[in-house]
């Protein structure tokens, strides 16, 4: 009996030994996070499988920036996402491996933890799979993921990232989702405007601004409709009446439904004035021709949304309503 007692007493203090050693060694990166979202933003879902931790961030963010993704390693998803140009290249259109021209203006990925799907047509559903896209076209990355994944294997740095991140090697699955894991932490809501709005600032905003603003949110300038709410876009799919004819089919791609033709998803507003030009393909090159395209009521196309029309906006009204976007940068 005592024999027994002093092996279950030994037992004990090993197994007591054994969990505080891994309560010691555990690495705080794998803890889940919550993210540091904007006042008045809802917090965005997040696939179970892929929540939020340093060890995750820090590997995505890691992969965002490094050109391994293509083929010749010279083309990064930062290339065309460049945090000094609030996550765009302010290129009419992006420049990708071999010095192609890519056939769309670069989108802002800020606020993109919200995007129900991805790119101006909206062809590709979730986060974690929007890379494989950039990554395999031909005027973009042209790699193959297979490939990719292989030079992974092989960095001196990567493997033991991912063990970190996701306990596997290097592979399709986890280096999609430690991308989608750092893009989701790019968030931007602290603008003037959201003074005025949130923190009730009624000094954050000029009459210029203020008037501007009420032309934006009232049926004298109807773009509310589709840039409302806190992203300022309802993510639909509208035709603008750009063009007579599109060579770009946008939505119409994805569905094949010519109905859809010259529809491209409304893009948010939020530091517009910092990431001209402007369109699906940048065609436009200020806000004042953004205002002025849409005062006109657009091209006749008919697929054109209704709400296209034109507004009779003054001279004066006009210069508002830029102000107020300008006052969507975030600072």
């Amino acid at each position: 009996m005592v024999k027994r007692f002093l092996f279950v007493a030994v037992l004990g203090t090993v197994l007591i030994q054994q969990w505080a050693c891994k309560k010691e060694d555990a690495d705080p990166g794998d803890a889940v996070m919550e993210l540091s979202i904007p006042v008045g933003f809802p917090y965005p879902n997040i696939p179970s499988d892929n929540l939020p931790t340093q060890n995750r961030i820090d590997l995505g963010k890691m992969l965002f920036f490094d050109p391994i993704l293509s083929r010749d390693s010279t083309v990064a998803c930062g290339s065309c996402h460049l945090p000094e140009h609030k996550m765009t290249d302010v290129l009419a259109l992006s420049t990708g491996i071999d010095s192609q021209k890519t056939i769309r203006n670069a989108m802002t990925i800020l606020n993109v933890a919200y995007q129900p799907y991805l790119f101006w047509d909206g062809g590709v559903p979730t986060l974690e799979q929007q890379v494989l896209a950039p990554i395999s076209n031909p005027h973009e990355m042209d790699y193959d993921v297979n490939l990719v994944v292989e030079r992974l294997k092989k960095h001196a740095v990567y493997p033991d990232m991912f063990q970190k991140a996701y306990d596997q090697e290097p592979t399709v699955y986890s280096f999609t989702r430690a991308i989608a894991c750092y893009e989701r932490t790019l968030f931007t809501g602290k603008s003037r405007y959201d003074r005025f709005l949130y923190d009730k600032d009624s000094s954050a905003l000029t009459p210029s601004e203020l008037n501007g603003k009420s032309i934006f949110f009232g049926e004298r300038g109807e773009c509310f409709h589709c840039h409302g709410e806190y992203n300022f876009t309802d993510y639909s799919f509208r035709n603008n009446g750009l063009y007579e004819i599109y060579t770009d089919s946008g939505r119409a791609r994805i569905t094949l439904d010519p109905h859809d033709n010259g529809k491209f998803k409304v893009p948010s507003l939020r530091n517009v004035a910092l990431t001209p030009p402007y369109m699906h393909d940048g065609s436009i090159a200020t806000l004042e021709a953004v205002v002025e395209h849409y005062n006109s009521g657009g091209k006749a196309n008919p697929n054109k949304s209704g709400l296209i029309k034109p507004l009779g906006l003054t001279e004066s009204e006009k210069k508002d309503l830029v102000n107020f976007l300008k006052a969507l940068t975030d600072e």
